[in-house]
């Protein structure tokens, strides 16, 4: 999975992705420039593509460069420093937007609404934290279908039990294997149900 060491690039990626908004955008990135970060993508690829590319490198390079947002503004400075890739923190999201602590307090909806609103901001690929999913293997599908929806190139599900609390605090707990295994299978059905690409992650705190 994909946590705190992450691909060593620089320059900025885009996409195509649709918004609810204002339809299709193209990017303002050279093609030169996406030739040079993206050689093995053609122009005009998705953000999902480009996720994936990334995370293909980052198998070769080891490191793959994440910095985290929390709402559209941290999204397009990231962007403009030159990452080519964000991930929506929970924690940071929960903190900036309601000043909570990272234990499970914000709602689906709201995580969904700052997920559309950072990819309205941006041209790079964002992974959005998903959490638990929040619930059972049927919210784990909602949630797969409406950060796609809302332009995630990808999401990340966790382990821990529901409500959760964040992964570096004292006194998570997990669920078993077979569940958490569970919601994985529940994310990768949604995906091939609604057919909108999206890349899923798996995270465990179980160490």
């Amino acid at each position: 999975p994909l946590s705190s060491g992450m691909v060593r690039t620089v320059g900025l990626s885009c996409s195509t992705r649709k918004s609810r908004v204002s339809g299709p955008r193209r990017c303002p990135v050279s093609a030169q420039s996406q030739r040079t970060l993206f050689p093995h993508n053609p122009i005009g690829s998705t953000a999902v593509e480009r996720l994936r590319t990334l995370l293909g490198r980052a198998q070769e390079d080891g490191i793959l460069m994440c910095p985290c947002c929390f709402d559209a503004l941290s999204a397009r400075l990231i962007q403009r420093a030159g990452f080519p890739i964000t991930f929506m923190s929970g924690f940071a999201t929960a903190a900036a937007h309601r000043a909570l602590p990272d234990v499970g307090l914000l709602s689906f909806g709201e995580m969904v609404d700052q997920v559309e609103a950072i990819c309205s901001a941006i041209e790079i690929p964002l992974i959005a934290d998903g959490d638990t999913g929040y619930g059972n293997p049927i919210n784990v599908k909602r949630t797969v279908r409406e950060y796609a929806k809302a332009g995630a190139a990808g999401i990340l599900i966790e382990d821990q039990v529901n409500p959760k609390r964040c992964g570096h605090t004292k006194g998570k707990s997990v669920v078993g294997r077979e569940e958490a295994a569970t919601r994985i299978r529940a994310a990768v059905d949604a995906r091939e149900e609604s057919g909108q690409d999206i890349v899923i992650l798996a995270r465990t705190d179980a160490a």
